[in-house]
Protein backbone atom coordinates (compact mmCIF):
# COMPACT_ATOMS: atom_id res chain seq x y z
CA UNK A 1 0.00 0.00 0.00
CA UNK A 2 1.10 3.59 -0.55
CA UNK A 3 -0.31 6.93 0.55
CA UNK A 4 -2.25 7.50 -2.66
CA UNK A 5 -4.01 4.15 -2.23
CA UNK A 6 -4.86 5.16 1.32
CA UNK A 7 -6.33 8.43 0.01
CA UNK A 8 -8.82 6.80 -2.35
CA UNK A 9 -11.94 8.95 -2.14
CA UNK A 10 -14.83 9.48 -4.56
CA UNK A 11 -13.62 11.48 -7.55
CA UNK A 12 -9.87 11.25 -6.80
CA UNK A 13 -9.11 8.94 -9.73
CA UNK A 14 -10.84 11.25 -12.19
CA UNK A 15 -9.20 14.33 -10.67
CA UNK A 16 -5.73 12.78 -10.91
CA UNK A 17 -6.40 11.90 -14.56
CA UNK A 18 -7.22 15.55 -15.18
CA UNK A 19 -4.05 16.57 -13.31
CA UNK A 20 -2.05 14.23 -15.56
CA UNK A 21 -3.27 15.99 -18.68
CA UNK A 22 -2.41 19.39 -17.24
CA UNK A 23 1.05 18.20 -16.22
CA UNK A 24 1.75 17.26 -19.82
CA UNK A 25 0.51 20.65 -20.96
CA UNK A 26 2.61 22.46 -18.34
CA UNK A 27 5.81 20.68 -19.38
CA UNK A 28 5.36 21.57 -23.04
CA UNK A 29 7.15 24.67 -24.30
CA UNK A 30 8.29 26.35 -27.46
CA UNK A 31 11.50 24.33 -27.57
CA UNK A 32 10.76 20.67 -28.46
CA UNK A 33 13.98 19.43 -26.87
CA UNK A 34 13.32 21.16 -23.55
CA UNK A 35 9.75 19.87 -23.63
CA UNK A 36 11.05 16.33 -24.12
CA UNK A 37 13.47 16.58 -21.19
CA UNK A 38 11.04 18.40 -18.87
CA UNK A 39 8.28 15.92 -19.62
CA UNK A 40 10.53 12.90 -19.16
CA UNK A 41 9.53 12.10 -15.57
CA UNK A 42 5.90 13.06 -16.17
CA UNK A 43 5.72 10.39 -18.86
CA UNK A 44 7.45 7.92 -16.53
CA UNK A 45 4.44 8.13 -14.22
CA UNK A 46 4.46 8.10 -10.43
CA UNK A 47 2.10 7.86 -7.51
CA UNK A 48 1.14 11.57 -7.63
CA UNK A 49 0.97 11.66 -3.85
CA UNK A 50 1.14 15.43 -3.53
CA UNK A 51 -1.59 16.19 -6.10
CA UNK A 52 -3.76 13.56 -4.40
CA UNK A 53 -3.25 15.37 -1.10
CA UNK A 54 -4.27 18.68 -2.70
CA UNK A 55 -7.47 17.13 -4.06
CA UNK A 56 -8.30 15.20 -0.87
CA UNK A 57 -7.78 18.33 1.25
CA UNK A 58 -10.07 20.35 -1.02
CA UNK A 59 -12.69 17.61 -0.79
CA UNK A 60 -12.41 17.60 3.01
CA UNK A 61 -13.43 21.26 2.83
CA UNK A 62 -16.57 20.44 0.86
CA UNK A 63 -15.25 20.75 -2.70
CA UNK A 64 -17.15 17.64 -3.80
CA UNK A 65 -15.97 14.76 -6.01
CA UNK A 66 -15.47 17.00 -9.05
CA UNK A 67 -13.04 19.65 -7.88
CA UNK A 68 -12.60 23.05 -9.48
CA UNK A 69 -10.01 24.07 -12.04
CA UNK A 70 -8.22 26.08 -9.34
CA UNK A 71 -7.78 22.96 -7.21
CA UNK A 72 -6.39 21.08 -10.21
CA UNK A 73 -3.97 23.87 -11.02
CA UNK A 74 -2.81 23.92 -7.42
CA UNK A 75 -2.20 20.18 -7.64
CA UNK A 76 -0.18 20.65 -10.84
CA UNK A 77 1.95 23.41 -9.30
CA UNK A 78 2.81 21.25 -6.28
CA UNK A 79 3.73 18.25 -8.44
CA UNK A 80 5.92 20.38 -10.70
CA UNK A 81 7.90 21.53 -7.67
CA UNK A 82 8.33 17.90 -6.62
CA UNK A 83 9.42 16.85 -10.11
CA UNK A 84 11.85 19.75 -10.41
CA UNK A 85 13.44 18.72 -7.12
CA UNK A 86 13.83 15.14 -8.41
CA UNK A 87 15.80 16.34 -11.45
CA UNK A 88 18.14 18.23 -9.13
CA UNK A 89 18.37 15.35 -6.63
CA UNK A 90 19.38 12.92 -9.37
CA UNK A 91 22.20 15.21 -10.45
CA UNK A 92 23.50 15.52 -6.89
CA UNK A 93 23.21 11.76 -6.31
CA UNK A 94 24.62 10.89 -9.75
CA UNK A 95 21.55 8.66 -10.14
CA UNK A 96 21.21 6.59 -13.29
CA UNK A 97 17.52 5.74 -13.10
CA UNK A 98 14.27 7.11 -11.75
CA UNK A 99 10.81 5.52 -11.86
CA UNK A 100 12.03 2.66 -14.01
CA UNK A 101 13.56 4.83 -16.75
CA UNK A 102 16.92 6.51 -17.28
CA UNK A 103 17.31 9.60 -15.13
CA UNK A 104 17.44 12.87 -17.05
CA UNK A 105 21.08 13.44 -16.11
CA UNK A 106 22.06 9.95 -17.27
CA UNK A 107 20.32 10.45 -20.60
CA UNK A 108 21.10 14.09 -21.39
CA UNK A 109 23.82 15.13 -18.94
CA UNK A 110 23.89 17.16 -15.73
CA UNK A 111 23.61 20.62 -17.26
CA UNK A 112 20.49 19.78 -19.26
CA UNK A 113 18.91 18.03 -16.26
CA UNK A 114 19.53 21.04 -14.01
CA UNK A 115 18.01 23.42 -16.53
CA UNK A 116 15.00 21.15 -16.99
CA UNK A 117 14.51 21.12 -13.21
CA UNK A 118 14.72 24.91 -13.18
CA UNK A 119 12.16 25.04 -16.00
CA UNK A 120 9.72 22.91 -13.97
CA UNK A 121 10.12 25.15 -10.93
CA UNK A 122 9.51 28.19 -13.13
CA UNK A 123 6.33 26.67 -14.56
CA UNK A 124 5.17 25.83 -11.03
CA UNK A 125 5.75 29.44 -9.98
CA UNK A 126 3.84 30.72 -13.02
CA UNK A 127 0.83 28.55 -12.20
CA UNK A 128 0.99 29.51 -8.53
CA UNK A 129 0.97 33.19 -9.49
CA UNK A 130 -2.27 32.63 -11.41
CA UNK A 131 -3.83 31.36 -8.17
CA UNK A 132 -3.07 34.53 -6.22
CA UNK A 133 -0.32 36.12 -4.20
CA UNK A 134 -0.77 33.88 -1.15
CA UNK A 135 -0.30 30.68 -3.13
CA UNK A 136 2.62 32.20 -5.06
CA UNK A 137 4.40 33.26 -1.87
CA UNK A 138 3.67 29.91 -0.24
CA UNK A 139 5.20 27.95 -3.11
CA UNK A 140 8.27 30.19 -3.24
CA UNK A 141 8.81 29.72 0.49
CA UNK A 142 8.39 25.96 0.13
CA UNK A 143 11.05 25.78 -2.59
CA UNK A 144 13.41 27.49 -0.16
CA UNK A 145 12.53 24.95 2.54
CA UNK A 146 13.20 22.08 0.15
CA UNK A 147 16.65 23.50 -0.51
CA UNK A 148 17.35 23.86 3.21
CA UNK A 149 16.29 20.27 3.83
CA UNK A 150 18.52 19.01 1.03
CA UNK A 151 21.50 20.99 2.32
CA UNK A 152 20.85 19.56 5.77
CA UNK A 153 21.00 16.05 4.37
CA UNK A 154 24.16 16.73 2.36
CA UNK A 155 25.81 18.37 5.35
CA UNK A 156 25.49 15.19 7.41
CA UNK A 157 26.26 12.66 4.66
CA UNK A 158 28.25 9.72 6.13
CA UNK A 159 28.21 11.42 9.55
CA UNK A 160 27.52 8.86 12.29
CA UNK A 161 27.30 11.72 14.80
CA UNK A 162 24.22 13.19 13.08
CA UNK A 163 21.66 14.09 15.73
CA UNK A 164 17.98 13.20 15.66
CA UNK A 165 17.15 16.90 15.65
CA UNK A 166 19.23 17.34 12.48
CA UNK A 167 17.44 14.38 10.90
CA UNK A 168 13.99 15.72 11.78
CA UNK A 169 14.88 19.19 10.50
CA UNK A 170 16.04 17.71 7.21
CA UNK A 171 12.95 15.59 6.57
CA UNK A 172 10.81 18.51 7.67
CA UNK A 173 12.30 20.54 4.83
CA UNK A 174 12.71 17.81 2.21
CA UNK A 175 9.34 16.08 2.62
CA UNK A 176 6.95 17.53 5.19
CA UNK A 177 7.14 21.12 3.93
CA UNK A 178 5.84 20.24 0.46
CA UNK A 179 3.13 17.95 1.83
CA UNK A 180 2.07 20.72 4.18
CA UNK A 181 1.93 23.09 1.22
CA UNK A 182 -0.10 20.57 -0.79
CA UNK A 183 -2.73 20.30 1.94
CA UNK A 184 -2.79 24.07 2.45
CA UNK A 185 -3.23 24.76 -1.26
CA UNK A 186 -6.11 22.27 -1.27
CA UNK A 187 -7.83 24.35 1.40
CA UNK A 188 -7.00 27.69 -0.20
CA UNK A 189 -8.19 26.72 -3.69
CA UNK A 190 -11.37 25.26 -2.17
CA UNK A 191 -11.87 28.69 -0.56
CA UNK A 192 -12.11 27.15 2.91
CA UNK A 193 -12.41 29.19 6.07
CA UNK A 194 -9.07 30.21 7.57
CA UNK A 195 -9.18 27.86 10.61
CA UNK A 196 -9.67 24.94 8.21
CA UNK A 197 -6.77 26.05 6.05
CA UNK A 198 -4.49 26.25 9.07
CA UNK A 199 -5.67 22.83 10.28
CA UNK A 200 -4.89 21.28 6.89
CA UNK A 201 -1.47 22.93 6.92
CA UNK A 202 -0.64 21.31 10.26
CA UNK A 203 -2.08 18.02 9.05
CA UNK A 204 0.03 18.01 5.88
CA UNK A 205 3.24 18.66 7.80
CA UNK A 206 2.56 15.93 10.35
CA UNK A 207 1.53 13.37 7.76
CA UNK A 208 4.65 14.28 5.78
CA UNK A 209 6.83 13.53 8.80
CA UNK A 210 5.05 10.21 9.38
CA UNK A 211 5.38 9.37 5.69
CA UNK A 212 9.13 10.01 5.59
CA UNK A 213 9.78 7.98 8.75
CA UNK A 214 7.71 5.16 7.20
CA UNK A 215 9.76 5.40 4.02
CA UNK A 216 13.05 5.39 5.95
CA UNK A 217 12.07 2.34 7.99
CA UNK A 218 10.83 0.65 4.84
CA UNK A 219 14.29 1.05 3.29
CA UNK A 220 15.59 -1.31 5.98
CA UNK A 221 12.78 -3.83 6.47
CA UNK A 222 11.41 -4.35 2.95
CA UNK A 223 12.70 -6.60 0.18
CA UNK A 224 14.45 -5.52 -3.00
CA UNK A 225 11.36 -6.56 -4.98
CA UNK A 226 9.20 -4.17 -2.93
CA UNK A 227 11.69 -1.30 -2.99
CA UNK A 228 13.04 -1.60 -6.54
CA UNK A 229 16.53 -1.31 -5.02
CA UNK A 230 18.53 -3.24 -2.41
CA UNK A 231 17.37 -2.82 1.19
CA UNK A 232 19.65 -0.51 3.14
CA UNK A 233 20.33 1.74 0.17
CA UNK A 234 20.12 4.89 2.29
CA UNK A 235 23.16 3.75 4.26
CA UNK A 236 25.07 3.16 1.04
CA UNK A 237 24.45 6.80 0.08
CA UNK A 238 25.50 8.00 3.52
CA UNK A 239 22.01 9.02 4.59
CA UNK A 240 21.65 7.83 8.17
CA UNK A 241 17.96 7.86 9.00
CA UNK A 242 16.14 7.61 12.33
CA UNK A 243 16.42 3.82 12.86
CA UNK A 244 20.13 3.90 12.00
CA UNK A 245 20.79 6.84 14.31
CA UNK A 246 19.01 5.06 17.15
CA UNK A 247 20.85 1.80 16.49
CA UNK A 248 24.11 3.72 16.73
CA UNK A 249 23.22 4.59 20.32
CA UNK A 250 22.75 0.98 21.41
CA UNK A 251 25.69 -0.12 23.61
CA UNK A 252 27.97 -2.61 21.89
CA UNK A 253 26.03 -2.89 18.65
CA UNK A 254 26.39 0.84 18.12
CA UNK A 255 30.16 0.53 18.22
CA UNK A 256 30.11 -2.30 15.66
CA UNK A 257 27.80 -0.28 13.42
CA UNK A 258 29.97 2.84 13.71
CA UNK A 259 32.96 0.80 12.55
CA UNK A 260 31.09 -0.12 9.34
CA UNK A 261 29.58 3.27 8.50
CA UNK A 262 31.18 6.60 7.65
CA UNK A 263 31.99 5.74 4.03
CA UNK A 264 30.29 4.13 1.00
CA UNK A 265 29.41 0.45 1.57
CA UNK A 266 29.87 -2.56 -0.67
CA UNK A 267 26.93 -5.04 -0.71
CA UNK A 268 28.28 -7.44 1.96
CA UNK A 269 29.06 -4.56 4.35
CA UNK A 270 25.65 -2.98 3.64
CA UNK A 271 23.90 -6.23 4.52
CA UNK A 272 25.95 -6.61 7.70
CA UNK A 273 25.12 -3.05 8.76
CA UNK A 274 21.45 -3.62 8.02
CA UNK A 275 21.41 -6.80 10.11
CA UNK A 276 22.95 -4.90 13.02
CA UNK A 277 20.24 -2.22 12.86
CA UNK A 278 17.50 -4.85 12.66
CA UNK A 279 18.89 -6.62 15.72
CA UNK A 280 18.13 -3.59 17.90
CA UNK A 281 14.85 -1.97 19.05
CA UNK A 282 15.60 0.96 16.71
CA UNK A 283 13.06 0.01 14.05
CA UNK A 284 10.25 -0.45 16.59
CA UNK A 285 11.04 2.84 18.31
CA UNK A 286 11.17 4.64 14.95
CA UNK A 287 7.75 3.25 14.04
CA UNK A 288 6.49 4.53 17.40
CA UNK A 289 7.82 7.99 16.54
CA UNK A 290 6.07 7.78 13.18
CA UNK A 291 2.84 6.90 14.98
CA UNK A 292 3.21 9.96 17.19
CA UNK A 293 3.31 12.11 14.05
CA UNK A 294 0.33 10.19 12.62
CA UNK A 295 -1.58 10.89 15.85
CA UNK A 296 -0.68 14.56 15.57
CA UNK A 297 -1.93 14.59 11.97
CA UNK A 298 -5.27 13.09 12.99
CA UNK A 299 -5.69 15.60 15.84
CA UNK A 300 -4.93 18.49 13.49
CA UNK A 301 -8.13 17.75 11.58
CA UNK A 302 -10.37 18.52 14.59
CA UNK A 303 -11.36 22.03 13.35
CA UNK A 304 -12.74 20.44 10.16
CA UNK A 305 -15.10 18.06 11.94
CA UNK A 306 -18.79 18.77 12.18
CA UNK A 307 -20.20 18.05 15.62
CA UNK A 308 -22.13 14.78 15.76
CA UNK A 309 -21.48 13.85 12.13
CA UNK A 310 -19.07 11.33 10.64
CA UNK A 311 -17.15 12.56 7.62
CA UNK A 312 -15.69 9.86 5.37
CA UNK A 313 -13.15 12.24 3.87
CA UNK A 314 -11.79 13.28 7.26
CA UNK A 315 -11.71 9.72 8.58
CA UNK A 316 -9.76 8.66 5.51
CA UNK A 317 -7.26 11.50 5.91
CA UNK A 318 -6.89 10.82 9.64
CA UNK A 319 -6.16 7.13 9.09
CA UNK A 320 -3.48 7.50 6.40
CA UNK A 321 -0.43 7.61 8.67
CA UNK A 322 -1.44 4.64 10.78
CA UNK A 323 -2.37 2.54 7.75
CA UNK A 324 1.13 3.01 6.37
CA UNK A 325 2.85 2.22 9.67
CA UNK A 326 0.61 -0.83 10.24
CA UNK A 327 2.01 -2.18 6.97
CA UNK A 328 5.51 -2.21 8.47
CA UNK A 329 4.31 -4.39 11.35
CA UNK A 330 2.45 -6.96 9.24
Amino acid sequence: MNVVEALRLPGIEESLSRVELRLREATSGEDPFLSEVAGHLVRAGGKRLRPALVVASAQACGAGPEVSEEVLQGAVAVELVHLGSLYHDDVMDDATSRRGVDSANARWGNLVAILAGDFLLARASEIAASLGTEVAALLARTIGQLCQGEVGQLRYAFDTARSEDAYLASIGGKTASLMSTAARIGGLTARAERPRVEALTDYGYSIGMAFQIWDDVRDLVSTQDDLGKPAGHDMVEGTYTLPVLRALQVPGIGDDLTALLGAPLDPPTRDKARDLVLSTPAVASSIATGRAWADRAARALSPLRTRGEADTHLETLAAVGHRLLDELCS
